[in-house]
């Protein structure tokens, strides 16, 4: 359902009294919340509303870790998932843990320590990885420069993306490519 403008009002002024009427969910996030969440205002176009908490749920929305519409509060291993899953679509954005926190919905701090207990590393260090991941695929499916590929990963310092290419795989991305690229392609 899309939202009308007193729903959205009620949204942006984070008004508790219609807590009990409404939900709103954010496509871009796939988070539902109170309308009393304290998170950033997302764009209207991004907002649906849900009268029934059940029915966000069933259309695959999960609950907001900082105000917990569903009256619980959501584990940190269903939160890390959220989290992979925000980096994995995002990698190529310049995602400071600023708005990761925003788009997972919790506090840098929070969810910086969370993953980090969960996972055994830091959220920036698995963007990393994945960012280095998706370079090594492109390097040996496609004839990009390697500056090309730095930038189409989200690393804009070709410089920087070598090191950590090489601190990541023990050869430079040039040397990676000629080492593993099936002659055929």
């Amino acid at each position: 359902m899309t939202v009308t403008e007193t729903e959205y009002q009620a949204i942006k002024n984070n008004d508790t009294c219609y807590d009990n009427i409404f939900c709103y969910a954010v496509k871009s996030t796939k988070i539902f919340c109170r309308p009393s969440c304290l998170s950033r205002l997302p764009k209207k176009e991004n907002i649906e509303i849900y009268y029934m908490k059940e029915e966000a749920v069933h259309d695959g929305y999960r609950p907001c870790k900082r105000c917990q519409p569903l009256g619980e509060s959501v584990s940190d291993e269903e939160w890390v998932k959220e989290i992979d899953t925000i980096l994995q679509r995002n990698y190529q954005q310049k995602l400071t843990l600023e708005e990761l926190s925003y788009l997972a919905r919790g506090s840098e701090s929070n969810l910086r320590h969370t993953y980090k207990a969960v996972t055994g590393m830091t959220p920036q260090k698995r963007l990393m990885n994945i960012r280095l991941e998706k370079a090594s695929e492109e390097l040996l499916e496609t004839n990009l420069t390697v500056k090309e590929i730095a930038e189409e990963v989200g690393i804009g310092n070709v410089g920087y993306f070598i090191r950590k290419f090489r601190e990541y795989y023990d050869d430079s991305p040039l040397q990676f490519r000629l080492k593993n690229k099936d002659p055929l392609k």
